[in-house]
């Protein structure tokens, strides 16, 4: 993950700066490019919770609901 300083927009003053700050967190975790481990394309992300899948070559995986250690 990017360590930069960055905040969604969308949520506002509401739900405190710490709940703020996991979402952003979590959220840029989830949407970071990820390469597929069979064909190496950058097209890997995630179908529903724990399920991850290429696009370019339908290979899926198991595995954690927000990120994927492979």
């Amino acid at each position: 993950m990017a360590k930069t300083k960055k905040s969604l927009k969308g949520l506002g003053a509401r739900y405190g700066i710490k709940l703020r700050k996991q979402y952003t967190k979590i959220h840029l975790q989830l949407k970071e490019k990820r390469t597929c481990p069979e064909c190496g394309s950058k097209t890997f992300g995630r179908d529903a919770v724990g399920i991850w899948s290429c696009k370019k070559c339908s290979y899926k995986v198991a595995g954690t609901a927000y990120d994927i250690k492979l």
